[in-house]
C-alpha cells in the first residue's frame, strides 16, 4: 500500500530551461570552492598546527588540529538543518550564496589569524570559530546544491546535470592536492611552516568571494518561485518533514550511509591503506589517488546519463550490489599487492561502482520530496549520515588495524552498503512520478509502506 504525499499541486513546469548550463556551472563552482577549502585544512594542517597551538610535541599539535577538524565535521548536521530551512524559505540562490560566504569567511579568518605566540589562546579560539562556520557551510551546501541542480536541470536529463555535484566535489579535492604539490615545489619547508600554509586559504577566500558574486546573479529555481507564490514555504520545517515525510527521510539516511562510507573509504582512506598495509611508497600512493580521482570525475556524468535512460534504481543497485560483492576482495587484494598498477586498477574498479551512488546522490534524494521541504529533506539526513558514518570510517579502520582485525573493517563497509541496497529496494523508481516533474508533490508516495 502506498501513501500519498501531502502538498498543494502546481501546474507542470515548462520543459525549456533557459541558461541551464550556465547556472549548473555557477552552482558547481561554489561546491568546488567549498570542498577545496574543506580539504585544504586537512592537507595543510601539518604546517599550521604549530602556529595555532602551544609549542611542544608535534603529534599533540596535529591531534589538536584534528579535533578542530572533527568539530567542523560534527557541525554538518546543524548546517544541513539551518541552511536547509533557509533554502526552503528564502530560496536556493540565497542559501547557496550564504553557504559560500560562510566558507570564505572561515578561510580568510584562518589565513589572517596571528599565531599562538602573538595572541595566545585567542588563536585556537578563532580557528575553532572558523571551522564551525565552515562546517555549517559544507553541511548546508549539499542539500541546497543538490536541490538547486535537480530543480533547474532539463527534464529527462536531471540525472546527467545533477551528477556534476560530485564532479565539483572531486575537482575541489584535486585542486587542494594540486595547490599543495605546487607550494611544496616552490617553497622551502621552513617557508611552508612560516607563512606558506596561509596562501591556499587566501586563494580559497578570494575564489569564494568571486563565486559569491556569481551565485547572486544566477537564476532562481522555478520550483521555488512557484512554491513561494502559492505560500508553500510556510508549510515547511522540521516538524512537517518528520510528520509527513518520515519514510523519505529514512530512505535518504539508508541511501547515504552506504554511499558516504564507500566514498570516504575508496577516495580517501584507500590511499593511506596502500601505504600502511600494502607498503606502497607515499608519493606513489598519492599519484595513484590523484589519477584515479581524475578518472572518477568523468564517471559521474556517464552514470547520471544512464540513470536518465534506465532509471535511478538500476544504477543505484549497480552500486550497492557491486559494493557488497567486491568491497572485501578489492580491499584484501590491495593490501596484499605491492604493485602500483594493480593497486590503481583495483581503485578504479571500486570507483566504477561507487559512481553509481555519487552521480545519483543528489537527484535520487531530491525527487522524493515536495518543493517546500526539499532542501531540508535532502540536506539534514544526508549530513547526519555523513557526520556519523562517513566521519567514523577512517577512525574505525585505523582502530581495527591497530587491534589486529583489519579485515573486519572491510565487512563493516559491506554492511553499510547493504543498508543502501535495502533502501533502494523500498524506494519507488524516483524518476517516475517525480515531485520535480509534478511541480510540487509526486502522484504517489516515493517509499513503499
Amino acid at each position: 500500500m502506498m501513501v500519498g504525499v501531502p502538498g498543494a499541486k502546481e501546474l507542470p513546469l515548462p520543459h525549456k530551461k533557459p541558461g541551464v548550463v550556465a547556472n549548473v556551472v555557477r552552482g558547481c563552482l561554489g561546491n568546488l570552492v567549498e570542498w577545496y577549502d574543506w580539504f585544504v585544512y586537512a592537507s595543510f594542517s601539518i604546517y599550521f598546527a604549530a602556529s595555532f597551538f602551544p609549542e611542544g610535541n608535534l603529534t599533540a599539535q596535529l591531534l589538536s588540529t584534528a579535533v578542530v577538524f572533527a568539530v567542523g565535521f560534527l557541525m554538518r548536521p546543524l548546517g544541513g538543518w539551518l541552511l536547509g530551512l533557509y533554502a526552503d524559505k528564502f530560496g536556493r540562490r540565497a542559501a547557496l550564496t550564504l553557504s559560500v560566504t560562510l566558507m570564505s569567511f572561515g578561510s580568510l579568518a584562518i589565513a589572517l589569524t596571528p599565531g599562538y605566540a602573538s595572541i595566545g589562546i585567542l588563536a585556537p579560539v578563532i580557528l575553532v570559530v572558523a571551522r564551525l562556520a565552515q562546517g555549517l557551510s559544507v553541511g548546508g551546501e549539499f542539500g541546497s546544491s543538490a536541490t538547486y541542480l535537480s530543480e533547474i536541470a532539463t527534464p529527462r536529463r536531471r540525472g546527467f546535470y545533477s551528477s556534476f555535484q560530485y564532479v565539483s566535489i572531486t575537482v575541489g579535492q584535486l585542486s587542494a592536492l594540486l595547490v599543495m604539490i605546487v607550494m611544496q615545489s616552490l617553497l622551502t619547508e621552513a617557508q611552508m611552516y612560516a607563512w606558506g600554509w596561509r596562501v591556499p586559504f587566501v586563494l580559497g577566500a578570494i575564489a569564494g568571494l568571486v563565486v559569491m558574486y556569481l551565485r547572486r546573479t544566477m537564476m532562481e529555481s522555478e520550483h521555488f518561485q512557484r512554491s513561494a507564490t502559492t505560500g508553500s514555504p510556510s508549510r515547511g520545517g522540521l516538524r512537517v518533514l518528520l510528520r509527513e515525510h518520515r519514510r523519505q527521510v529514512l530512505a535518504v539516511l539508508g541511501l547515504a550511509i552506504g554511499g558516504t562510507v564507500a566514498f570516504y573509504t575508496f577516495t580517501s582512506y584507500l590511499q593511506k591503506y596502500m601505504v600502511n598495509t600494502a607498503g606502497i611508497p607515499k608519493p606513489t600512493a598519492s599519484l595513484i589517488g590523484f589519477a584515479a580521482l581524475f578518472l572518477f570525475i568523468f564517471m559521474q556524468p556517464v552514470a547520471g546519463a544512464l540513470s536518465d535512460r534506465w532509471g535511478r534504481r538500476p544504477v543505484m543497485f549497480g552500486f550497492s550490489v557491486g559494493g557488497m560483492v567486491l568491497t572485501v576482495p578489492i580491499m584484501t587484494l590491495v593490501g596484499r599487492t605491492g604493485n602500483p598498477w594493480v593497486a590503481f586498477l583495483l581503485m578504479i574498479t571500486a570507483m566504477i561502482f561507487l559512481s553509481g551512488y555519487t552521480a545519483l546522490s543528489a537527484i535520487i534524494k531530491a525527487e522524493m520530496f515536495p518543493t517546500h521541504v526539499r532542501a531540508l529533506g535532502v540536506g539534514l539526513p544526508h549530513a547526519l549520515a555523513t557526520a556519523v558514518f562517513g566521519g567514523l570510517a577512517e577512525p574505525i579502520a585505523l582502530a581495527l588495524k591497530q587491534a589486529g582485525h583489519e579485515s573486519v573493517f572491510f565487512w563493516w563497509v559491506t554492511g553499510c552498503i547493504a543498508l543502501t541496497f535495502v533502501a533502494t529496494l523500498v524506494v519507488r523508481e524516483p524518476s517516475r512520478d517525480s515531485s520535480l516533474e509534478m511541480g510540487e508533490a509526486p502522484a504517489r508516495d516515493s517509499v513503499a509502506r
